[in-house]
């Protein structure tokens, strides 16, 4: 309805027809509340002031964790690397960013996976891999939380490239208590054999979406379980990357 009453004002020459959507179709940014023109190019429901204050995640960084480094590979992966391969990243998570991740996950604001999916897609370039896999979930916890979240952003990545979304070869077998809830060092442990694969991935490069990393415990488990299905490649793509306090 919305594109149908802007070709009419588009082939109404007598009309100043974007002055007049702007004006009907305001839209409030997602942040500070403020009037945002409704062609404006690339705002994702945000506007251009609060994008630009938001904590994006610095390109001097190690390739293949997301870790602050010169933007080489950092220490830790040279001497013990993971099983991924690399990791893309968007933002920080810091303020605002892990508030809205909160409500997007926690108080179902769904509309937020349009926001960080189409950010994600500006980050990275989806015709370099065969397939996209979310981080699945155990299905007691998407009972309980009534959707995958890095699913519902991995669809938005994948709109124009829907034959690469892959949300059946990856499951997860065991029900963990959540990663948060262990010190840094059990997470590894607590999430061990987490995963299983259904087919055979020989050759395939794979990035593995998701929300937030952490430690990348989840992450390197999955990428492992991948490549012991025969994925020659695994990224990460993720939101937001947090950062170890210094």
């Amino acid at each position: 309805m919305m594109q149908s009453i802007i070709n009419w004002l588009k082939n109404n020459h007598m009309l100043n027809y974007s002055d007049l959507v702007n004006t009907l179709f305001k839209q409030k940014c997602l942040l500070c509340d403020a009037n945002i023109a409704a062609l404006q190019p690339n705002i994702h429901a945000v506007c251009l002031a609060c994008l630009n204050d938001l904590p994006w995640h610095p390109k001097t960084s190690c390739p293949q964790c997301g870790l602050s480094s010169s933007g080489q590979s950092c220490g830790r992966c040279i001497s013990a690397p993971p099983d991924f391969d690399a990791t893309h990243a968007v933002f920080l998570y810091n303020f605002p960013i892990d508030a809205m991740m909160q409500r997007y996950k926690y108080g179902s604001m769904l509309s937020l996976c349009t926001f960080f999916g189409a950010l994600l897609n500006e980050k990275v370039s989806p015709e370099t891999v065969d397939l996209i896999i979310p981080m699945p979930m155990h299905p007691q916890r998407l009972q309980e939380r009534g959707f995958n979240q890095a699913l519902e952003i991995a669809k938005v990545l994948s709109k124009n490239n829907k034959e690469k979304l892959d949300y059946k070869s990856a499951e997860r077998q065991k029900l963990t208590p959540p990663q948060a809830s262990f010190p840094l060092k059990e997470r590894v442990k607590n999430i061990k054999g987490a995963f299983n694969v259904n087919g055979n991935l020989t050759g395939k490069r794979i990035a593995i979406v998701d929300d937030v990393m952490t430690t990348g415990a989840s992450l390197n488990e999955l990428a492992k379980t991948l490549k012991k299905a025969g994925a020659s490649h695994v990224e990460c793509w993720v939101v937001a990357r947090t950062l170890p306090h210094k």
